[in-house]
C-alpha cells in the first residue's frame, strides 16, 4: 500500500511538472507570435531578418538559440548589442549602433524632468511594437539603486531604447536601426531570456576617461562612476556578465 501511495504521489508530481513545462513553453513561444501581429514587427522581419541572421552567423550564433546583452555609452553615442548561445557564458559583440540624439549631461538620472539618460544596471521591462517612436523597449528605471539615491516619489519613468531621433532621457537609434535591435530582443525573449540586461555608462570607464571626465565635469559623480566601473571591468575582463545587486545605500555590489 505504501508503495502504491508513493507511486500515485510521484505520478501527480510528474503531471504538475508536465503542465508547468507546457505552460512555460506556450508563454515563451507566444511572445513572438503576439509581437508578429503588429505591422511594424512584421516589417522588421521582412526587411531585417536576413541581415540579422548574417550578423549572428559571423559570430557563430543562431536566432533560435540567442540571448543578448545591451550596453550603451553616452559620451561616445554608442549602443552595443552582444550575443551568446543561451547555454554559453561568454558574449560576443554583434553590432554597434549610433545613438542619434541625446539630452542632459554625463551623470545619472535622479529626478523627473532633469533630461538625464540614466546610468547603471538595468533590464528590459516592456516591449512596445506600436510606439510613438516606431518600436521601443522600456528599461526598468528607476531600479533599486535609483530609488535609494533619487528624489523620492519624483524619479521619472518611461525610459526607452527606441527609434526616431528625439529624446528627453531615452536612447534613440533611428527607425531603421531599432528594427534590428528589436528583432534580436524578440528572438532572445522567445528563447526564454526573460531579463535582457542593459548596462548604461557615461563613457568607457577606464582610468584615463575618468580623469578626463573629472576635469571637464567636476568630481560630483566620481564616486558613482567608480562604483559603476566595478561592473564595467567585470564584463570587460572575460565578456561574462557579473551578478549585480544593490546595498542599503544604493551602491552596486558586483560579484
Amino acid at each position: 500500500m505504501k508503495i502504491e501511495r508513493c507511486l500515485k504521489i510521484i505520478g501527480v508530481l510528474l503531471s504538475i511538472l508536465f503542465l508547468f513545462m507546457i505552460n512555460s513553453f506556450t508563454t515563451i513561444v507566444g511572445f513572438k507570435e503576439e509581437q508578429m501581429k503588429f505591422p511594424r514587427v512584421r516589417t522588421s522581419y521582412t526587411e531585417k531578418e536576413a541581415i540579422v541572421n548574417s550578423l549572428l552567423a559571423k559570430q557563430q550564433l543562431k536566432p533560435n538559440n540567442l540571448h543578448i546583452f545591451i550596453r550603451a555609452f553616452k559620451k561616445e553615442n554608442i549602443l552595443e548589442i552582444w550575443g551568446k548561445d543561451r547555454t554559453a557564458s561568454k558574449f560576443k559583440l554583434i553590432k554597434s549602433y549610433e545613438i542619434c540624439s541625446k539630452s542632459g549631461t554625463l551623470g545619472p538620472k535622479r529626478k523627473q524632468g532633469d533630461m538625464q539618460v540614466p546610468e547603471g544596471f538595468y533590464t528590459i521591462s516592456a516591449y512596445n511594437p506600436n510606439s510613438n517612436f516606431y518600436l521601443s523597449m522600456m528599461i526598468n528605471y528607476p531600479n533599486q539603486s535609483d530609488k535609494i539615491l533619487g528624489v523620492k516619489g519624483d524619479y521619472g519613468n518611461n525610459i526607452c531604447i527606441h527609434g526616431n531621433c528625439v529624446t528627453v532621457g531615452c536612447i534613440p537609434i533611428t527607425d531603421d536601426c531599432i528594427k534590428e535591435v528589436y528583432l534580436m530582443a524578440i528572438e532572445a525573449k522567445n528563447n526564454g531570456q526573460e531579463n535582457v540586461p542593459v548596462h548604461i555608462f557615461p563613457f568607457r570607464l577606464n582610468a584615463s576617461n575618468i580623469l578626463t571626465a573629472t576635469a571637464e565635469n567636476g568630481s560630483a559623480n566620481i564616486k558613482f562612476w567608480k562604483n559603476l566601473k566595478l561592473g564595467y571591468d567585470a564584463f570587460e575582463k572575460e565578456n561574462i556578465l557579473p551578478a549585480i545587486s544593490v546595498d542599503e545605500k544604493g551602491n552596486y555590489i558586483v560579484k
